[in-house]
């Protein structure tokens, strides 16, 4: 048994999606999450701020006594999680893995398409995990740079976002072999009916947050980690002003909640 409460933490509020379904999937355990609204998208920047960034995020958490760490977002995860690890004395979970493994077990095709900000499709890191598993697995990578600051911004039923998918995703409609598309950003959760009402029954489409949830689960019980007690707590940061993110935090949880305001940078 251990009370401690899970760090978790992404570039804005889309790791937000991650902790509705810790939330849901492990009610026991509290919950501490920064999202760093000031200073996304991380997805445009280098390799080096990014991993900057990230850093700080995880050193301010480890502050807090957590007992592990879960990275809910594509960028960083795709990016620096080796050396987020390196950091840290707790047990870090990104969201790539766990979301690969389900990828390869709802493909029979093994042709899997990813779409993703600029950091994570140029790491390539999507592509080099499913066919290090499944050799044969043809990926499609594309990148999606203008989904996560519309979603951000609380566009997400906005007519943009329409032509944005067909910007972005129509290719995917003449790729008759693709059976799973990969949302690759915890934002794009949001936006996740949407996808799959515009490309059809034939492409499943998996977001992240469902089998991140999973692998936490797995990692805390296997170490002896998990919280038992039913009085769990949530608290929730935001880099840049809390009332600017409340809303479109609220739509990324299903549920409300207090944003309170942590200076990073």
């Amino acid at each position: 048994m251990d009370e401690r409460p899970i760090g978790v933490f992404d570039s804005g509020v889309g790791g937000l999606t991650v902790v509705k379904a810790l939330r849901e999937q492990l009610p026991h355990e509290s919950i501490i999450y920064i999202g760093d609204t000031a200073r996304v998208p991380y997805g445009t920047r280098s390799q080096a701020t990014i991993a900057r960034f990230a850093r700080e995020i995880a050193e301010r958490l480890l502050t807090q006594n957590v007992k592990a760490l879960v990275v809910a977002c594509n960028t960083i995860s795709a990016t620096c999680l080796p050396s987020i690890a390196a950091l840290s004395a707790v047990p870090v979970v990104g969201v790539i893995e766990p979301t690969i493994e389900s990828a390869l077990r709802l493909s029979s095709a093994k042709h899997i398409a990813v779409i993703g900000t600029p950091a994570t499709i140029r790491s390539a890191v999507y592509e080099r995990g499913l066919q290090a598993r499944e050799p044969g697995c043809r990926v499609l990578s594309m990148t999606t740079p203008l989904l996560v600051p519309i979603i951000e911004e609380g566009l997400k039923d906005h007519p943009v976002v329409a032509l944005m998918q067909e910007t972005y995703l129509s290719p995917l409609k003449r790729e008759p072999h693709v059976d799973v598309l990969i949302l690759g950003c915890t934002h794009y959760t949001l936006i996740h009916e949407r996808v799959q009402s515009f490309l059809g029954r034939r492409i499943h489409v998996l977001d992240s947050a469902r089998p991140t949830a999973a692998a936490v689960e797995q990692m805390l019980r296997a170490q002896g980690l998990a919280a038992t007690r039913n009085h769990a707590t949530q608290i929730y940061f935001t880099s840049d002003d809390p009332e600017k993110s409340m809303q479109i935090a609220r739509d990324f949880l299903g549920a409300d909640l207090e944003l309170r305001r942590l200076e990073l940078g």
